[in-house]
Formats: C-alpha cells, structure tokens, sequence
C-alpha cells in the first residue's frame, strides 16, 4: 500500500435505492440505475483530480432481489469489498467520494474512521436520518447507510467494514422527515442531535459548538442533496420542503471546517432527471452510436 493525501472515488452504486415506484413516469430499469449517471456528472461537474478511481459496479437492474431484509445485498457486498480494495491499495488520507445513493459513504467512512475512532465524527446533511435496520418497513441499504457507519446491521456487511464511529460523535444536519415512529424512538434511543434547516439558516454556531464540546480533530461529512431546499434546486431523489439553501449548506461546511479537519466528504443521492430523459433520446437518433 502507498499512502497519499487524497483520493476521488466515483461510486456510481444504485443498488441501495428502492425508488422505481416513486417515479412513474420512468422506466423502472433506467429510473433505477439513473444514480450512475448522476455520479459521472458530478465528476464531470468537479475541478479537474488527478487522482481518481471508480468502483466497479453492477447493471443488471432486471435480476434485483431481497435477502436478509436488504434489496440487492448481494451485489452490495461485493461492491463494498470491491470499495475496500482500492481504498487499502490507494491509502488516502482524505477522500471524495460521488455516488451514487447514500450507501457509498459505508465503506469510506468505515475505512477512514478506523484510523482514528475516538476523535472522528460524523456529520450526516440529509433530509432523512438514515438509520433503518434489516427488518424494518423498506428495505433499501440507502436508508441503513448511516446505520451501518455505527456498527449497526446486517452482519455480512458489518464484518466487511473496518472501522465504525461512535454514536456520540454523530449529528445530522437538515432532517426534516422521520419517516416513522421506530425511527424517530431509534434516533432518541442512540442520542443522536439534530440542527434543523430553520436554526441552519439562521447561524451555523451550534454546529462549532458541539465539534468544540467533543474535541473532535477529524469529521466525515455527508452531502445528501436532498437536504436542499426543491424550489432553489431540484437535483437528488428526495424532495422535501423546507430544506436548506445552496448558501446555508456552504456555510455549514466552512463551520465545520473551522473547527476540525474534513477527512472525507461524500456527495450522494444525484438523480438527473432531465439527464436520464435526454440519454433516451440520443440513444434513438441517427449517427449517435456511430
């Protein structure tokens, strides 16, 4: 293993989403997989690396399938291990990583956490908090995404990770939907804290506080762009009201880095929707495949 500073990861994954029913006026398939394209535009959209490296991923989106209490476990597994793999050969310090749906911080966060447990927090931006387990009412791996960066899951998948944070160094920024009871009963129950987008928008000094009252040195930060206010931008799966500005979002990444040091940073849960139907057509026209 050569350590170096830094790594992009392009993740393109999908298999954590269970959206095709949320979006009826897409094709179910390409619906589905419409996370890939949304990690290659956020790379192409990026400053220019050089160092970059992509996880290899499955597109056999017509043979999903639940074991477990997980949707396309299978191949989720394998493109964890597949992550890990070039996460220990690469060694970096820090990494971006571009998904794909929220399941590609796993991984990352586990491999970097490990280094350093005690003094690295998680601060998780999304609408949602992510924290199902197998068992509960959906059974997307997207929605267990910050679950397992706990150690909380599916065995097969917690033995693949090197690496958790402790529960203590978590908090989310942005959440605004619950979903259930058990999830809000699960969220008091492992003390997690909140900022809601109303207290965000109006200063970011709670979040310097409680970096500064744990004495964390190193933060995992992840970018659901679903913690977005819709009506400014419109450009991941979810679609909740009263979300952040693109301003307020900017501002909270400078909070946290001004007072700890951001050691990796996931952008997740892209779904181009206008992407996706231009795509098609090109498919269709003349000279395009030439």
């Amino acid at each position: 293993m050569m350590e170096q500073d830094f790594l992009r990861l392009i993740y393109p994954q999908w298999q954590g989403g269970n959206i095709a029913s949320w979006f009826p006026d897409f094709e179910p398939q390409k619906i589905s997989v419409g996370y890939s394209l949304g990690a290659e535009l956020l790379n192409f959209l990026c400053p220019y690396s050089s160092n970059v490296k992509q996880v290899p991923v499955s597109f056999k989106a017509t043979e999903r399938g639940e074991k477990d209490g997980i949707l396309d476990k299978v191949p989720l597994c394998e493109q964890i291990a597949a992550a890990l793999d070039i996460l220990r050969t690469e060694g970096p310090n820090k990494v971006l990583t571009l998904g794909g749906d929220c399941s590609v911080s796993v991984p990352v966060f586990s491999y970097l956490a490990s280094k350093s447990p005690e003094n690295t927090a998680i601060i998780w931006m999304d609408a949602h908090p992510d924290i199902t387990l197998p068992g509960d009412a959906y059974n997307g791996f997207h929605a267990m995404a910050l679950s397992a960066c706990l150690g909380e899951g599916d065995p097969d998948i917690l033995s693949l990770l090197p690496g958790k944070v402790l529960k203590k160094n978590v908090l989310t920024l942005g959440v605004r939907n619950f979903e259930r009871n058990e999830i809000v009963k699960r969220f008091n129950d492992w003390g997690i804290e909140n900022i809601r987008p109303a207290e965000l928008e109006k200063d970011t000094v709670k979040i310097e506080d409680w970096l500064k009252a744990r004495n964390i040195e190193n933060v995992l930060v992840h970018l659901d762009l679903d913690v977005l206010e819709p009506s400014q931008i419109q450009a991941a799966v979810g679609k909740d009201s009263h979300g952040l500005t693109i301003k307020t979002v900017l501002n909270c990444i400078s909070a946290i880095s001004r007072k700890a040091n951001i050691i990796g940073f996931t952008i997740a849960e892209p779904m181009p929707r206008t992407a996706i139907l231009l795509k098609e057509m090109l498919n269709q026209l003349p000279l395009t495949h030439l």
